[in-house]
């Protein structure tokens, strides 16, 4: 049978059969056949009448690198864009191999403050537990916010929060003169897998009428208000801890410093968020958790 015949090209000497590619590159057959669906590691020829798979010398590089993300764990959807980037721009694959191991490194952090949350709980030791967050109180002056709240399950929190906040520090800066105090989280009722709040996002402003303005014109669910003065207790925690259910833990932990001194629940509880989400580690603290707090016999 001629080339021609067989569809195959000059270098057909260079073909490596699937077994010895699977061999070499330290996949299964099997998993080679997935990664051609996939369109990760097409094989380089398919004999049009057994089917059988061949591959180039030249594969053996890109069969290693899915290899060796598999072991991280990476799902195969990052995998293919990190391939895709392989042979045109190795800086941008490196970099996204960098991201995918940041947010393991997070979640991890998390993880580990899981374990610990939950050993606690179920071996007794949750008032232990919360003697490690220190509660104080701060009274944090009144001011106008940009604010957008929605009924949200605790799944859909974090990338809402994340949305949300770039969106309105975005207003802020460039139509209300600027961010006047770190931005916060208002929960208004509980949020969970079965309860949806609502939450409230809300970016202090220094320009209240051009905030009033930009609203009326393009709110689009924005709105303005304002936030009055309050004494806040306060817990710092770090940003694996703002997870949940870790968090809950250090909320817990306010709310039994409140009782211990007599104090009252003034107004829902909050997330105050004043560093650089974006640029923090995992054991960075980036959270205020706080609940408004008031006397006995105060207003």
């Amino acid at each position: 049978m001629t080339e021609e015949a067989m569809g195959m090209d000059a270098g057909e000497d260079e073909l490596i059969s699937i077994g010895v590619f699977a061999a070499r590159v330290r996949l299964s057959a099997k998993a080679l056949r997935l990664y051609d669906r996939l369109g990760l590691l097409p094989p380089a020829y398919v004999d049009p009448v057994s089917g059988y798979r061949y591959y180039r010398p030249e594969q053996v590089e890109r069969a290693r690198t899915i290899v060796h993300l598999r072991h991280l764990d990476m799902p195969l959807a990052e995998v293919a864009e990190v391939v895709a980037l392989m042979g045109r721009d190795g800086p941008a694959a490196a970099e996204r191999v960098g991201a995918y191991w940041a947010d393991v490194e997070a979640r991890l952090a998390g993880q580990r403050a899981l374990v610990d949350f939950l050993r606690a709980r179920l071996d007794g030791r949750t008032s232990l537990m919360s003697e490690r967050y220190t509660t104080e109180t701060a009274d944090v002056p009144g001011c106008t916010v940009l604010s957008l709240k929605r009924h949200v399950l605790v799944g859909e929190l974090p990338a809402w929060i994340g949305t949300t906040l770039d969106r309105l520090h975005a207003v802020a800066a460039e139509e209300c003169g600027g961010v006047a105090a770190a931005p916060f989280v208002v929960y208004h009722s509980e949020v969970s897998q079965e309860s949806d709040g609502p939450a409230e996002v809300c970016v202090p402003v220094r320009d209240a009428r051009a905030a009033r303005e930009w609203a009326a014109r393009h709110g689009n669910g924005v709105g303005v208000r304002e936030e009055p003065a309050r004494r806040l207790a306060y817990t710092r925690i770090t940003k694996a801890e703002v997870a949940q259910p870790m968090i809950l833990n250090a909320f817990e932990a306010v709310e039994r410093w409140i009782t211990e001194r007599d104090l009252r629940v003034a107004g829902p509880c909050r997330e105050v968020y004043f560093a650089d989400w974006a640029a923090a580690g995992p054991t960075d603290p980036v959270c205020d958790v706080a609940y408004p707090v008031r006397t006995p016999s105060g207003p």
